[in-house]
């Protein structure tokens, strides 16, 4: 019969080699000092465009590795209303996403203040405020109660249920969570960033949600990158680098479930992807300063709230071409209006403009 690390004498342990995390640690410290150094080089405008980025990637892809799909427009939207930037003619709220926006905001404007259980019982309401998943009704804000039986993680293969982990039962689950929100509280390991990977570990080996392990599990992390971090902002996002891999994350958390309790590897593996993440983050950040530097080159030029709307999206990475109909429905105006306004914008050399009739599209000239 398989055991499991929450079966082994001396749970809740996670031993580690410190020396093979070296590498890695010092890697992602690095690059993080770059990162920080480039931030500041953005200013407020910039900063907020960086939040409103890696806030709603990580969302995004947050609940993609679950297999959820979210819209990213309704997405941006929330992010944008919660940090107070203007986002007219998008996509109207959804009670859901904005959720999950304050499920986000909690932890990366609070995250000095400690990790409770009603904490993630209101995180956990976020994320199913109907009470329901796609099977039907679950227990939100409080711990799983086993009453179907006991919480497994499994998948299926053709004839066949595979069951990849099967968390303690729920009867353990008020000691076993006190004890870990009380570690997450104290003062025990050197690095908040190694700190965050075992935590995540712990926290999916608990499994204490009747559904939403994984989102809530990585709202942890982010909580505890942000006290690495000490800004009150989201200078990169994690989500993305899992979804990436997330075979390897789902495979490697199974193994180190299975395990000795030794979470080297998957250590090794976290520390990887964070370092991926900052990297993304210095590009993006090196970006949104070119941005800044395309206003600033265009100061001068006079333009209608439209067009400054469009520019602005264009510029923070809309996929595709602009055309006349995305922009008239971007910034709830005519077909007129839009094809006058961009008319006009490929007349300033703001807009390059390509194809014609039906299929005429426009891209910025970002080196303008």
């Amino acid at each position: 019969m398989q055991t499991y690390i929450h079966e082994r004498s001396g749970w809740p342990t996670f031993p580690y080699d410190a020396v093979a995390l070296l590498a890695g640690l010092e890697r992602v410290g690095t690059k993080r000092g770059r990162l920080f150094g480039v931030l500041e080089a953005l200013g407020f405008e910039g900063m907020q465009e960086r939040d409103l980025a890696a806030l709603t990637e990580e969302l995004i892809k947050s609940n993609a590795i679950e297999g959820d799909r979210l819209d990213p427009e309704a997405v941006r939207s929330s992010v944008a209303r919660r940090l107070g930037i203007d986002r007219g003619g998008v996509p109207e709220k959804s009670s859901y996403v904005d959720g999950l926006v304050e499920m986000a905001m909690d932890v990366a404007q609070r995250y000095q203040e400690p990790l409770t259980a009603e904490r993630i019982f209101n995180w956990h309401a976020a994320l199913f405020p109907t009470g329901r998943n796609v099977f039907g009704p679950i227990k939100v804000g409080t711990w799983r109660d086993d009453a179907a039986g006991p919480m497994v993680v499994a998948s299926k293969v053709p004839g066949q249920e595979v069951v990849h982990f099967q968390a303690p039962a729920a009867e353990r689950l008020p000691a076993e969570t006190a004890r870990f929100l009380a570690w997450i509280e104290a003062e025990n390991e050197p690095s908040l960033i190694v700190k965050a990977g075992i935590a995540h570990l712990w926290f999916e080996t608990l499994h204490p949600l009747d559904d939403g392990n994984g989102r809530v599990g990585r709202n942890i992390i982010d909580l505890l990158l942000a006290r690495a971090d000490q800004i009150p902002h989201r200078p990169y996002s994690l989500s993305p680098q899992i979804y990436r891999k997330r075979n390897e994350y789902y495979d490697l958390l199974e193994a180190s479930q299975k395990g000795s309790g030794d979470c080297t590897e998957w250590l090794v593996w976290f520390l990887d992807r964070l370092a991926d993440a900052v990297d993304e983050a210095i590009e993006q950040a090196t970006q949104a300063i070119s941005r800044t530097r395309f206003w600033n080159a265009h100061q001068g030029v006079p333009l209608n709230d439209r067009q400054r709307k469009v520019i602005s999206r264009l510029l923070m990475g809309w996929e595709g071409k602009m055309t006349n109909n995305k922009y008239a429905k971007l910034t709830d105006c005519s077909d007129a209006s839009a094809a006058r306004d961009l008319a006009e914008l490929v007349s300033r050399g703001i807009l390059s403009r390509s194809g014609g009739g039906r299929s005429t599209a426009y891209e910025i000239i970002v080196d303008a």
